[in-house]
């Protein structure tokens, strides 16, 4: 019997994704497969959640979002238990509002 179209080769996630992508991102995921932790990644979340603070203080939906993508990722590094994760997604949040109350009161009341 002969083989069916398909079964020859196994696919690979690399190789299944990868014709989704252009030739420069075949490049940076090769890039991006060498480095290890989460510090790049959270460091830019951060840089993003002021940046949504300084352009849309009112946007209180962008901001927790924004607020629970940073938790997770931190939670993700240090592991951190889900008591952990909501006291810092509180203080967080906390911080949010006193500098977002103070940038645009009307829409932190």
């Amino acid at each position: 019997m002969g083989m069916m179209a398909g079964q020859g080769k196994k696919r690979t996630p690399r190789n299944f994704y990868q014709a989704a992508l252009t030739e420069a991102e075949k490049l940076l995921l090769s890039e991006a497969e060498e480095m290890e932790g989460l510090d790049e990644e959270i460091a830019l979340l951060r840089l993003r959640l002021r940046q949504a603070l300084q352009e849309h203080p009112e946007n209180t939906e962008l901001l927790l979002k924004g607020v629970a993508m940073l938790v997770k990722a931190v939670a993700t590094k240090y592991r951190l238990s889900p008591a952990a994760k909501q006291n810092l997604t509180e203080a967080i949040t906390q911080v949010l509002k006193e500098v977002g109350g103070a940038l645009y009161p009307e829409g932190f009341e």
